[in-house]
Order: structure tokens, then sequence, then C-alpha cells
């Protein structure tokens, strides 16, 4: 019985780390999709209310990353190699982190968002955080593993379009806008957006690394 007990203490506590990330890609995903809607919404206030949604999205997934660095603390033994939960964990808190950024940068900015940059880079980075919540949630299992390397490939096709498109948006911003302020606050916002599609890209790497070790 005393021999039980203290093998438990080694045990990898699995799920809860599963956990954790699948809540973590969930919050991202939904950061998403808000950012979309800001994008979106032509009205000032309404934009204000959508981006404190996005705001309580980014604190929790704070919340989370810290549960993340405490379980680390408390288990000997883990579900992959503890510096990969380390970097999965902080990529995902960076997502977070630039989905905010850029959402309150366009209020900040007082810019109207009525943007084909701004646009484009919400849908890529919409559909790049589904694909991260999807990759994290098959990682449980490592069963599916089309579903994983899909989604893994579609981040990273996003990442790409993601460079091409603040080019392309820069460009169109030297060309079109005469304000001087306006260009430096809108060329802000898309770099921001496009550090958001590197930072998924981050999170497929970590996950590609996990899959190779223990698939």
């Amino acid at each position: 019985m005393a021999l039980n007990n203290f093998l438990k203490i080694f045990m990898p506590k699995n799920k809860i780390f599963y956990e954790l990330f699948e809540k973590a890609a969930d919050n991202v995903s939904k950061m998403g999709t808000l950012l979309r809607n800001v994008v979106g919404e032509s009205d000032f206030d309404k934009r204000g209310a959508l981006i404190m949604k996005v705001e309580d999205l980014e604190h929790a997934n704070d919340e989370i990353t810290h549960n993340i660095f405490t379980e680390l603390g408390r288990n000997f033994i883990t579900p992959f190699d503890r510096e990969d939960i380390h970097y999965l964990a902080t990529s995902l808190d960076d997502v977070a982190d630039y989905i905010y950024a850029a959402a309150k940068k366009i209020n900040f900015y007082k810019v109207n968002p009525n943007d084909p940059g701004m646009h484009k880079f919400s849908e890529l980075i919409e559909e790049g955080a589904q694909q991260v919540k999807i990759a994290i949630g098959e990682l449980r299992n490592m069963k599916n593993m089309r579903n994983i390397t899909e989604a893994l490939v579609k981040i990273n096709s996003i990442e790409n379009q993601g460079d091409d498109i603040l080019d392309f948006s820069i460009d169109r911003l030297f060309n079109t806008e005469a304000d001087a302020k306006e260009v430096i606050k809108k060329r802000d916002i898309y770099q921001v957006m496009e550090i958001v599609t590197d930072k998924c890209e981050d999170v497929s790497n970590v996950i590609e690394s996990i899959i190779i070790k223990y698939a």
C-alpha cells in the first residue's frame, strides 16, 4: 500500500496538462473570432465592448499559462518534454497577447478598421486560431495524425500569406493614404496582426516537435 502511494507521486497527471492546453486553445480560437468581429464593427463603442471580451479572454489565458507552469513544478513526470510544455504554453500565450494588442490598437488609434488589409488579416487570424485549436485537441491521444498534420500545414500557409498581406497592405497604404499619422497607425496595426500569424506558426512548430518525438 505504501509503495502504491509512493508510485502515485511519480505518475504523470496527463489530463491536467491536456485540459489546460485545450482551454487555452479554445480561448485563442474565440479571440480570433472576436478580432474579426472587431474589424467588422463600424461603431466605436460596440467595438470597445468586443475588445473588452478579447481582454477578458487574454487575462484568462494568462491564468492558464500560470497554472501550466505551476503543474510543471508539481509533476516529476509529464506527458511530453518539459521544454516542449513550456514552449507550447508560452507560444499560446503569445498568440493571445498579440490578438489582444491588435484589437486594442484599433480603438486606441481611433482608426477606421474598414480596411482591406485589416479584414484579410482578421480572416487569416481567425482561421489560424481555429487550426491551432484543432491541432491542440488532437494531442491528447495522437490517433488522428492526419488531422494534426493538416492543421499544421494550414497554419504554416497562413503565416506565409500573412507576410504577403503585410507587404501588399503597406504598399497600398503608402499609395492611397495622404495623412502621415494614419499611415503610422495602420502600419503598426498591420505589423501586430502579422505577428499573430507568426506566433500561430510557433505553436505549430512546437506541436510538430512533439508529434515527431512521441507519435
